[in-house]
């Protein structure tokens, strides 16, 4: 008690105290402390401390009970002298600072927890500019973007949902190899964002930006991408076996996807120079085919950061590395991550819920 009186720490966040102050002040602390001890702690206190001391303290007290009064006025962190060789026990109580908005800080779960908790305050500068991106990116669908051939853009679509019959015209294979490929990629992302790229307690669904995403590509994708907040939720192992989750964890599914995807590359990859030369003319005047390209190059664009986000969220970052740089080539990369990857039942992931939403 002797020597709990003598060393002392401070911690003031706003009122600068010397040391004698501060000293005197850890008598006080000490006598706070002992005031819920046994009386027998109290009489042994009050036998080694001299009572000139006990007087100069209580004068302190005095002093300090008017300024809290005060200082409950003002906002801030709480003003505490602490004795150096105090050891804090499990039954004394824990100060945590508050935030302004409310939140303890600190700490992986409550009000301010890490990992996407409630109370959690979120940076939506990375929301602002990707919707300011989607904005512009519609901006130039809408008012930018060539249509020097309507007509014949709605007859190719006629021929590519096989709605005209064998007039006799054969469509550019290049054309038909983008038409097709881009059936694929709502695949692809449907197995990329289910489930390891929900939103954050199944606040947002994705499901619904999926199914956009099979008539709109990307334009009806990004959006989700805005309002996306990790982590995603906890997945119970029974629901790795319901639909739709045992069809896209699947490796079949991905064999199938990537094999498909294979093949209507390499038949565009075989057209000849003057097919190729046909594209891009149909590129710079029709609407439906530059719009189709642009799709597709946003979807390529954005799969490597999803192929990223899965895999930390399988735990298998340190042996799929090298698959990041592969996921930068369009479609097949992303495939050949998906054909590769862990199945989430082997994956150490929590999946009770009950534990991440009491957080």
């Amino acid at each position: 008690m002797i020597a709990s009186s003598s060393f002392t720490s401070c911690n003031f966040s706003f009122l600068p105290i010397r040391n004698h102050s501060c000293s005197r002040k850890s008598q006080l602390s000490s006598l706070n402390y002992s005031s819920n001890k046994p009386r027998s702690s109290i009489i042994s206190l009050v036998n080694v401390i001299n009572p000139n001391d006990i007087e100069r303290a209580t004068k302190y007290s005095a002093f300090l009970n008017n300024y809290d009064e005060k200082k409950k006025k003002k906002k801030g962190l709480p003003q505490i002298c602490h004795n150096a060789f105090y050891v804090r026990t499990s039954q004394d109580p824990v100060l945590v600072p508050l935030k302004e908005n409310g939140g303890r800080s600190g700490g992986s779960g409550g009000d301010g927890g890490g990992g996407g908790g409630d109370g959690e305050e979120r940076d939506w500068t990375s929301s602002f500019l990707l919707f300011a991106f989607w904005a512009g990116v519609m901006y130039y669908v809408f008012f930018l973007s060539p249509n020097q051939t309507p007509s014949i853009d709605l007859y190719f679509l006629g021929k590519l949902l096989n709605l005209k019959g064998d007039d006799g015209f054969q469509m550019n294979e290049v054309i038909v190899a983008l038409w097709y490929i881009m059936g694929l990629w709502p695949l692809v992302y449907s197995m990329l964002l289910l489930p390891t790229g929900r939103s954050s307690k199944g606040k947002i669904p994705v499901w619904p930006f999926l199914i956009l995403s099979c008539f709109g590509g990307a334009y009806g994708l990004i959006p989700y991408f805005v309002l996306w907040r990790p982590p995603a939720p906890p997945i119970e192992e029974t629901e790795l076996r319901r639909w739709p989750l045992n069809f896209l964890e699947s490796k079949l599914t991905a064999g199938i996807t990537m094999a498909a995807g294979l093949a209507i590359i390499i038949y565009a990859g075989l057209s000849s120079v003057d097919v190729w030369k046909e594209y891009f003319q149909y590129f710079r005047g029709s609407k439906f085919i530059h719009l189709t390209s642009i799709d597709f190059s946003l979807l390529s664009a954005f799969a490597p950061f999803w192929v990223y986000n899965d895999m930390t969220a399988r735990k298998w970052e340190g042996k799929g590395y090298w698959l990041l740089p592969l996921s930068l080539i369009p479609f097949l990369g992303p495939s050949l991550y998906l054909l590769l990857r862990p199945s989430l039942s082997a994956a150490p992931v929590s999946r009770s819920p009950t534990l991440l939403d009491d957080k």
